[in-house]
């Protein structure tokens, strides 16, 4: 079994320290955050990470009411841009937390009086010493260069925080549980890949709370099975990228039940006519009876908790994917664990 693989496999029991340990400080940390005069939520990352507070975006700006913004770290390292940030929350979210351009921001937001949070899977990261708070990732060393359990770990503690900062009652406790369920589907994820053996190129399509997963899944096809990846919400796909899809095209849709499941069934019902290859990961049967093939998670759970236990049989299929085509998701060319820009 890949290295990746074994990491996959780890995420429910990772996703239950991480509540167990940071759960006390999230709501600390909660509190203060509500007595500040918070304008805006910045958010700052690279990569899977950047994938993951994408995700975040969504939820904090449904539960808190707050904008959310991610930030172009270019600006602050490239063009030396000084932005008024005394009454926002900055978020930096790395792995490693060993990113130097996300630090650069972090530093710059505390020099202009914002509150600083690190995301990281490091405690004695430069990040975290950085940053006014840090949210700990509980998840060991990750020693896949494909992010998959930190992935899921940083996602978690979006959750925790929105909790913490918002009105809405967020049941993440569950997410550990439904991880596990989500990977009871290994075997059927396995079976799927192989018959996508030969796929070069590919659309992924998410919309919404999952609109972060089809950027994720495109990043993991594209690092560990050298497939073109292209990633667009379903509102999006139809101006312009639609043109792109011919006959056994392979389309890979992130459609759950709930607010953006009318959008999945219209967009379906597109590409049936233009007789395209569609693999659906969703919770809804109808959803799945319209596609060409279907990964049935987690039937019967909120659309807002629906992310995690969607990721993971796409982080299955791109591992399982990349043993079929012949390659190794452990040793991706080109590439290394951490990466760092300016």
């Amino acid at each position: 079994m890949s290295i990746m693989l074994e990491e996959i496999f780890e995420q429910p029991s990772v996703l239950e320290r991480t509540i167990a340990a940071e759960r006390e400080k999230i709501t600390k940390i909660g509190d203060f955050v509500r007595q500040k005069d918070i304008d805006v939520i910045v958010l700052v990352a690279r990569g899977s990470s950047d994938n993951a507070a994408l995700f975040g975006r969504y939820l904090l700006e449904l539960t808190t009411g707050i904008p959310v913004s991610l930030s172009a770290p270019s600006v602050f390292t490239l063009y030396g841009a000084k932005l008024r940030l005394s009454r926002a929350l900055v978020i930096g979210v790395s792995q490693s937390g060993e990113g130097a351009d996300i630090n650069l921001v972090l530093e710059s937001a505390n020099a202009s009086g914002a509150l600083t949070i690190a995301i990281t899977n490091e405690d004695s990261s430069p990040m975290a010493q950085i940053a006014a708070e840090t949210l700990l990732i509980h998840a060991g060393r990750e020693r896949s260069v494909a992010a998959t359990k930190t992935y899921t770990g940083q996602m978690l503690q979006f959750y925790m925080l929105a909790a913490a900062i918002g009105d809405q009652r967020l049941h993440y406790q569950q997410i550990p549980l439904l991880a596990e369920k989500a990977l009871e589907l290994h075997k059927e994820v396995q079976q799927t890949a192989l018959r996508y053996s030969f796929m070069e190129n590919c659309v992924v399509v998410g919309r919404g709370m999952n609109y972060g997963n089809a950027y994720e899944l495109a990043l993991k096809l594209m690092e560990t099975c050298y497939v073109v990846a292209e990633r667009f919400s379903s509102a999006d796909f139809f101006h312009g990228p639609l043109a792109v899809v011919e006959r056994r095209f392979p389309v890979i849709l992130f459609g759950p039940e709930g607010v953006t499941k009318e959008s999945s069934i219209g967009l379906l019902g597109r590409l049936s006519e233009l007789h395209a290859d569609c693999l659906s990961i969703t919770n809804s049967g109808e959803i799945a009876g319209a596609s060409t093939r279907s990964v049935r998670v987690a039937e019967g759970v909120d659309e807002i908790l629906t992310p995690i236990p969607f990721a993971i049989p796409a982080q299955l299929f791109a591992a399982y994917l990349s043993e079929a085509k012949g390659l190794d998701p452990d040793a991706p060319r080109s590439l290394t664990k951490v990466t760092t820009t300016i």
